[in-house]
């Protein structure tokens, strides 16, 4: 049996063995439980053994698995304290690390897609250690041949394969999930999200997307994209920008390194849609830097959503009759949008009280995002003791909100760990479509 074959096997019994660990948790918790040991200890126990085999097995793999562990390491902030800590600093270098390909992959690599005169014709200067890895590739710092510095984007060879694997066993786990939430129609959604996975292992369809936000953003006062020079299959060669990493800022950063990060990072998620007609689609800190000037330096454009209208109206409309109190308006909306299927009755009254700790940030006209805030949303949606948890359950997501959702709740995430205070009514106000302000409450 060759090396291929053995490590794929070896990466599906990986993902396989997530789910089949869970339930074996859950056994013996609640064996322990009929022995008299307190719910609340057992829960707390099972969380933190499943948490700890979680990320360890997708932290040793890259593709999909690496992707959701990324996704899992922004969110850890709604995490309990007491099993978020010993992993935070795993987590946080999950977001932006993976083992390094060697260099004399690396340079064969870089012959196949750009020729075997790469190093001189094209790159005159090539740093051999990888300043960034990530899912599918690593960057690597060079000079291009005019003198800009430029980073280089390798993707991984056999990424694609592995990616698509991950996926699909990952796609079964969802489905499993699936079974347990009446509300969620889980297969158009893992459809989607395949879909969108796998246009991020062409290096030329990103590097369009990538020139688009660069032209939508060329010029502004807050934003920098680095141009691209050249890109192929596997390989994306664009400007280096050199600024203040997210994660530094979130280990590290002063009160005020925070605020000004935190506004510039919400401020694009809201204004990238309406600027470029698309959705930057994959939120975790490894992708944003603070540049010397003051903007929002942004990089990877692999995940992208295509919004051709901007963000949908509704997500305003939703907001506004949910600030406004209007139950029956929020219910009927999130019908029509498709985030209530048909067959489905949810109370009003219980689904508005289910939504309230996710809009309460917008009652204010300053909010400081952190742990703790995220840690009480959390407990509000999860515990199942309280109605609000049989409503969370009712709840569908629309295929075409995909990765809307995925950015703004990993967006949120991030903005927790870097706990800066932003002016959240300001800025949703004047960038998300659908605002009604006739009928908002004045900020608090």
């Amino acid at each position: 049996m060759s090396d291929i074959p053995r490590r794929s096997i070896a990466r599906t019994a990986k993902l396989v063995g997530l789910p089949l660990g869970y339930a074996g948790r859950s056994a013996v918790g609640i064996g322990k439980r009929v022995g008299g040991r307190p719910a609340e200890l057992v829960a707390a126990e099972l969380q933190a053994r499943t948490a700890e085999q979680l990320f360890s097995v997708l932290g040793q793999l890259k593709g999909g698995a690496m992707k959701v562990g990324q996704a899992l390491s922004i969110l850890e902030a709604a995490m309990p304290e007491e099993i978020a800590a010993p992993y935070r600093a795993t987590l946080t270098k999950l977001q932006d690390a993976a083992p390094p390909m060697p260099a004399a992959q690396v340079h064969a690599v870089l012959a196949a897609e750009l020729g075997p005169r790469w190093n001189g014709t094209k790159l005159v200067d090539f740093d051999d250690t990888p300043a960034a890895a990530a899912s599918i590739g690593q960057v690597h710092r060079a000079v291009w041949r005019d003198g800009r510095q430029v980073a280089v984007k390798i993707q991984y060879p056999g990424a694609g394969p592995a990616l698509l694997s991950d996926l699909t066993q990952l796609s079964r786990v969802a489905r499993l999930a699936g079974t347990w939430i009446p509300g969620l129609d889980v297969k158009p959604v893992m459809d989607e999200l395949m879909a969108r996975m796998s246009e991020e292992l062409d290096y030329t369809l990103e590097a369009s997307h990538q020139r688009a936000f660069a032209r939508a953003f060329r010029g502004d006062d807050d934003v920098l994209v680095p141009d691209v020079l050249v890109s192929t299959e596997h390989v994306l060669v664009s400007d280096w920008v050199e600024g203040t990493p997210l994660s530094r800022i979130i280990a590290s950063g002063s009160q005020d390194e925070r605020d000004e990060a935190a506004a510039l990072y919400l401020e694009f998620l809201l204004r990238g849609p309406n600027r470029a007609r698309l959705l930057h689609a994959d939120p975790h800190p490894g992708n944003f830097r603070v540049t010397p000037d003051g903007r929002l330096g942004v990089m990877d454009f692999g995940a992208v959503n295509r919004l051709p209208h901007g963000l949908p109206p509704a997500m305003g409309e939703l907001l506004s009759v949910a600030l406004a109190g209007d139950a029956a308006a929020v219910t009927a909306g999130l019908r029509r949008e498709g985030f209530i299927r048909g067959s489905i009755h949810v109370d009003p009254d219980e689904l508005l009280d289910y939504l309230s700790p996710f809009i309460d940030p917008l009652r204010h006209a300053e909010f400081t995002f952190s742990r703790t805030w995220m840690r009480s949303v959390a407990a509000h949606v999860q515990d199942p003791r309280k109605p609000t948890f049989l409503v969370g359950m009712k709840l569908n997501l629309p295929p075409e909100y995909l990765l809307i959702h995925r950015v703004w709740l990993g967006g949120i995430g991030v903005l927790c760990q870097v706990g800066g205070t932003v002016p959240i009514r300001e800025l949703i106000e004047a960038h998300l479509p659908g605002m009604d302000e006739s009928i908002l409450p004045p900020p608090i």
